[in-house]
């Protein structure tokens, strides 16, 4: 699956729109984007950025809510996480077998 994430430009770097550089700011996250699909993009703009291609703006409000989704999605993979790991009588369930398991004598046949 992919996705494109929004995030604020905090800097940018070059003059020459095909090869523009911004640093981005995803939630506290800083990472570096081209900006050269967005020539009209400044400091202070948000962008969605997909394999570190900003590729269109996006009005602030907006962003605040991709925000919130992921939270809300993180927090609901660490509830469903949690509810894998207790099996239906409530104990922990076991770790996982490893690949590399060799099985206890009196299951050899």
């Amino acid at each position: 699956m992919c996705l494109a994430v929004p995030g604020k430009i905090t800097s940018i770097t070059g003059d020459n729109p095909f090869s523009r550089m911004g640093k981005i700011d995803f939630g506290g996250v800083l990472k570096e984007a081209s900006l050269a699909y967005v020539p009209e993009a400044r400091v202070g703009d948000y962008v969605i950025v997909h394999v570190g291609f900003a590729l269109s703006r996006v009005d602030e409000e907006e962003a605040l809510k991709v925000f919130e989704y992921l939270r809300e999605i993180e927090e609901l993979g660490e509830l469903e996480a949690a509810s894998e790991q207790r099996d239906s009588s409530g104990t922990q369930a076991p770790p996982p077998m490893s690949r590399n398991r060799q099985p206890p004598a009196d299951e050899v046949s």
